[in-house]
């Protein structure tokens, strides 16, 4: 669960806003069966979304069936917000000396601190870089300077309890994706920078990084690097194959939700981008947003309590509202309407398309023609986007997409709208009705995740 300070109810903007209570979380995936842990780390320099959004993939839609996988994939929050590579520098430099007063200098010291678990067997480190990397130069974008497209050690090999033959993991690795190219341009390669033996610009900048740091702590350490020359989604799509030949390697099997691909990536990404407020009493499926939500009812004289669909979703307060990000992306801004709350009343009965049903709060009921709240003594409903002069309450009317207008609905297609339930002027919960379904039935709007990334956030740093 993570948390806007109640601050906010007074419109103290500073509480979430583009500071330090973006913080990173690490999400332990562990099967509970024998074998290695691999640490999984993305989102180091906020402009390299194929990397941290390839991490929130295994947070959310991979199973670990032999050891364990950790995973931190927004490593540096605050960046991947304002996609710079990094606001307080590149945070990627700061692993040898860093100043106590460097404003990342808490972030770096916990995670050195995760790193150095003696749970922690291998590191990977995902990264975006230009180009496609060549050992030989082909062309201005593929050359040895560049860095996409490959797969990044500090030196052959490191004298690890396991794994320490790093040359021959990586080409492993390489031989593996390239055997699922898009296209030839698009094979990786190993890069060895030689960081330890070389005395070059390269070799000092790369002593400062987090993969040569774990070397010095006894982890085997790989970068893996897509292209920025190619959409997010094919990005993350290679990382994926690079990954799971690591964890091949490794001997840690897992299994995943969606057919591996970069179409079937970019759908899996977006079947997230959602968030719930107060133990699921708000509910909001934010794919193709409408670019304001007004009137989210929100808890009077509280703090403002949240679960995001992703690790890469985050709320930042701004003036008078709440900016919704997923990953680089500004989804969504939230007018909150802040009242007093009622728990009495958990679920209520609906008719759809015909079909009675007991709907609890925090759920969405796909509708093909129309659906109905039914009456109550205990309660009233208000559906946003319909209105009937001297109505106080829509209890019993029975709503097809027609009757509603769409600039009340909560996506840009007019699909998808708000049922609020209230006991007097207290909030009780909400439902969403959902027009794009082609039968009638009833959804558990992201529960399941919502409920993962709760139990395997062990160690959740905050927003």
């Amino acid at each position: 669960m993570r948390f806007i300070s109640a601050l906010l109810i007074l419109f103290s903007y500073a509480a979430t806003a583009f500071g330090g209570n973006l913080d990173f979380t690490l999400h332990k995936l562990d099967s509970g069966r024998p074998g290695p842990t691999i640490l999984v780390i993305g989102g180091i320099q906020g402009d390299e979304p194929g990397g941290f959004s390839a991490a929130a993939l295994l947070v959310s839609h991979y199973k670990i069936k032999s050891g364990a996988v950790w995973v931190v994939p927004n490593l540096n929050f605050l960046s991947i917000i304002r996609s710079s590579r990094g606001v307080y520098g590149d945070m990627n430099r700061k692993f040898a000396d860093l100043d106590p007063k460097d404003p990342q200098y808490e972030a770096v010291q916990k995670i050195k601190t995760i790193i150095r678990d003696e749970q922690v067997t291998a590191v990977l480190h995902l990264h975006d870089g230009w180009g496609y990397y060549s050992p030989t130069t082909i062309s201005e974008w593929q050359c040895p300077l560049r860095w996409g497209q490959s797969v990044i050690i500090d030196q052959d090999a490191t004298e690890a309890r396991s794994f320490g033959d790093l040359r021959e993991l990586a080409e492993r690795a390489v031989a593996a994706a390239n055997e699922h190219l898009y296209e030839p341009l698009h094979a990786y390669h190993v890069k060895n920078t030689h960081t330890k033996t070389l005395d070059d610009e390269t070799a000092k900048e790369m002593a400062k990084t987090l993969t040569y740091y774990a070397i010095g702590q006894g982890k085997p350490a790989f970068g893996i690097e897509g292209s920025k020359n190619l959409p997010p989604p094919m990005r993350s799509y290679y990382h994926l194959r690079v990954i799971e030949s690591f964890l091949k390697s490794f001997g840690v099997d897992h299994e995943r939700t969606f057919e591996l691909g970069a179409p079937q990536v970019a759908e899996a990404l977006q079947s997230n981008v959602a968030v719930s407020f107060f133990d699921n009493k708000v509910y909001l499926d934010l794919r193709n947003a409408r670019e304001r939500l007004r009137y989210i009812p929100l808890k009077k004289d509280s703090a403002v309590e949240y679960q995001p669909g992703s690790p890469l979703l985050a709320l930042v307060s701004a003036e008078k509202s709440l900016k919704v990000y997923f990953g680089n992306t500004n989804v969504t801004e939230l007018d909150p309407q802040f009242m007093e709350f009622d728990s009495s009343v958990t679920a209520v009965p609906m008719a759809i398309d015909g079909v009675r049903r007991e709907v609890p709060f925090g759920q969405v009921v796909a509708v093909r023609k129309d659906f109905r709240v039914e009456p109550g003594s205990d309660y009233r409903v208000n559906v946003i986007g319909f209105a009937k002069p001297g109505l106080g309450d829509e209890a019993g009317v029975t709503l097809a997409a027609a009757d509603l207008k769409k600039e009340f609905s909560v996506d840009k297609a007019g699909r998808v709208y708000r049922v609020e339930v209230y006991k007097g002027e207290k909030f009780c919960g909400m439902i969403l009705a959902t027009f794009a379904g082609d039968a009638p039935r009833l959804v558990k709007a992201n529960t399941k995740l919502l409920q993962r990334l709760k139990k395997t956030g062990e160690i959740n740093l905050g927003r």
